[in-house]
């Protein structure tokens, strides 16, 4: 019996949170690899098309942020899709950045990534928070 929709949800969900918790958060590309599926199409404007993309912008944001975290609040899945919102602090004591990441994936793998970034001000007009 073919798994259900909120089965591979579920597994999807898992592997995109695995490679935020071994790739991503860490900036270490060692282990990326094996995320990835037999293309992977980069829809940021801040890296290339493939692994060879993403390599390179951890290269760089390793080096010019070498303290930067990052706090994942929610994580969302719709079938092949998995949405990640995410507090990004590029230097300690700054406010940061709020980060939607989505990510598509194929039989458990990921193939395409979009992402929405968006400062997080040091005012608002109201008393909620960007999360």
């Amino acid at each position: 019996m073919p798994p259900t929709k909120s089965e591979i949800e579920a597994l999807n969900k898992r592997v995109v949170l695995e490679f935020f918790e071994k790739v991503l958060i860490p900036m270490d590309f060692t282990l990326a690899p094996q995320f990835f599926g037999a293309y992977y199409k980069q829809h940021s404007p801040l890296a290339t098309d493939g692994p060879e993309g993403l390599h390179a912008f951890l290269d760089r944001v390793r080096v010019e942020s070498p303290n930067a975290k990052t706090y994942i609040k929610r994580v969302f899945a719709d079938g092949d899709h998995v949405i990640v919102h995410s507090h990004v602090i590029i230097y300690p004591g700054t406010p940061g950045i709020a980060v939607v990441d989505i990510i598509r994936l194929e039989n458990g793998k990921l193939v395409e990534h979009w992402e929405v970034t968006q400062p997080v001000p040091t005012e608002m007009l109201h008393s909620n928070t960007m999360f």
